[in-house]
């Protein structure tokens, strides 16, 4: 195995020096389409593969919340510091920011997301969550596992890449708007693509889905406390009922979709938390409800943001209560929709297809759910796409955020591998058409 190892990584070599050395070859074409098959068939070794698995493992033993992953970054940290990658950290709390390659423009990206949920984990197996009601059901540290698979792989090749490949490993993907502090630490400034990708329990192992435009929803998230004077249920003529003030809000909230929205728009606003009351005698004093809402326009989602304040202030007001809103600015911002750029869309399309046959990369529908990936899209073009790991012999994979939610390791190679090849075809093939804004540009990020 380990001479079969070293014959992979001579090919591999060899074909990067083809291609730095003989740019204009008339094969050069044929040799990048090599790369991502290469990549793939190193990540599936038991070196690696296993390496991974490992620090998944680890990982979903030690489940950490959005701003509180400290014993995440340590460990991808020291894998790093044995990798002999340079990072900058902390960035935005607990974030790390690796570099690979030259220091030098063009910079290309790639995130993995590092936070758990609030969640009891109820899988059964060895490497079950040690913390109480913390669970990865999300598959971050899936997505943390592959991306240190790229580094080791794109590390390998360090000196010949044409640029600078960035790793992402960001704090806060569930709720807590961790790319925007990101964004906002100024580390991806001179940063001209972004690649993310999320894994899909219903997406066949070995295949791909992703598309152009808009994929996924922009979203926010509202909480109101609608007041009123309770009393008892006998006499409601001596109360101020905010139940009945609460059920026609509502009603309300729900005209802003069938009477006020552009249908093709389709916008999305849903209340899932009604809380008021004790008693089946007694009218409270207040109620407070919640829920989010979904566009795939930042204006329409603005638009909304606007309307559900005034529908639940108005429609309180009408049944002689007060109404309040929060949107939870400072701690959910309002997450963009998640724009895939149409020049990235084609290199993805390119270098997935090169690696698993274009028959495995499938176009898909967009989807009511959101990423914060969006925001590093609305500053530099991005792809996000999602991973398949379903495989029939696992049995049924639950969704994302259920407590029975499983990681099939066997995906790992791919994402690590994806990563990979995205980052570098993106440096040897791209560069000649990127720009850098002059107030922008400088030689390092």
């Amino acid at each position: 195995m380990a001479s079969l190892r070293w014959v992979s990584w001579i090919l591999i070599a060899h074909l990067f020096v083809l291609t730095f050395v003989y740019p204009d070859s008339s094969s050069d074409s044929n040799k990048l389409k090599e790369i991502p098959k290469m990549f793939l068939q190193f990540a599936k070794e038991p070196e690696l593969f296993d390496w991974m698995v490992g620090i998944r493992r680890r990982i979903h033993e030690n489940p950490e919340l959005g701003y509180e992953e400290f014993e995440t970054s340590k460990l991808i940290r020291t894998e790093l510091d044995k990798l002999g990658i340079s990072y900058k950290y902390p960035v935005a709390n607990t974030g790390v920011i690796g570099y690979i390659g030259s220091g030098q423009p063009p910079f290309v990206a790639i995130r993995a997301d590092m936070d758990a949920l609030a969640m009891q984990e109820l899988v059964e197996w060895e490497h079950k969550s040690k913390v109480p009601g913390k669970m990865h059901a999300c598959g971050h540290d899936a997505h943390v596992a592959m991306v240190l698979g790229a580094a080791k792989i794109l590390q390998k090749h360090s000196e010949e890449l044409k640029g600078t490949v960035v790793l992402v490993f960001q704090p806060a993907e569930e709720g807590g708007g961790g790319a925007k502090k990101i964004i906002e630490a100024g580390v991806l400034d001179n940063v001209n693509a972004i690649f993310g990708l999320h894994v899909a329990h219903y997406i066949p192992l070995g295949e791909v889905a992703g598309r152009p435009g808009p994929m996924l929803a922009g979203s926010g998230a509202f909480e109101a406390v609608i007041s009123g004077k309770g009393g008892h249920a006998a006499i409601p003529q001596h109360s101020i009922d905010p139940i009945v003030a609460a059920s026609n809000v509502v009603v309300s909230l729900q005209h802003l979709v069938s009477r006020e929205a552009d249908p093709l728009d389709s916008p999305v606003v849903t209340v899932a938390k009604f809380q008021g009351g004790g008693a089946f005698n007694v009218i409270p004093d207040s109620v407070a409800i919640g829920g989010t809402f979904r566009a795939f326009l930042k204006s329409s989602l603005i638009q909304l943001k606007q309307r559900i304040k005034e529908v639940i202030t108005g429609q309180a007001a009408v049944h002689r209560c007060n109404g309040t809103v929060d949107f939870f600015e400072n701690e959910i911002p309002l997450f963009p929709p998640t724009v895939n750029d149409n020049e990235l869309h084609e290199h993805f399309q390119n270098v997935a297809g090169d690696m698993l046959g274009i028959d495995k990369v499938k176009d898909m529908k967009p989807v009511m759910g959101s990423e914060d990936f969006s925001f590093y899209q609305e500053m530099i073009p991005g792809y996000f796409f999602f991973l398949g790991m379903n495989n029939e012999t696992l049995g049924q994979l639950d969704s994302a955020h259920s407590p029975y939610f499983r990681i099939n390791e066997d995906a790992l190679p791919y994402g690590a591998a994806l990563h990979a090849s995205l980052a570098t075809r993106y440096l040897l093939e791209l560069p000649s058409q990127v720009t850098f804004p002059d107030e922008k540009r400088h030689d390092e990020l």
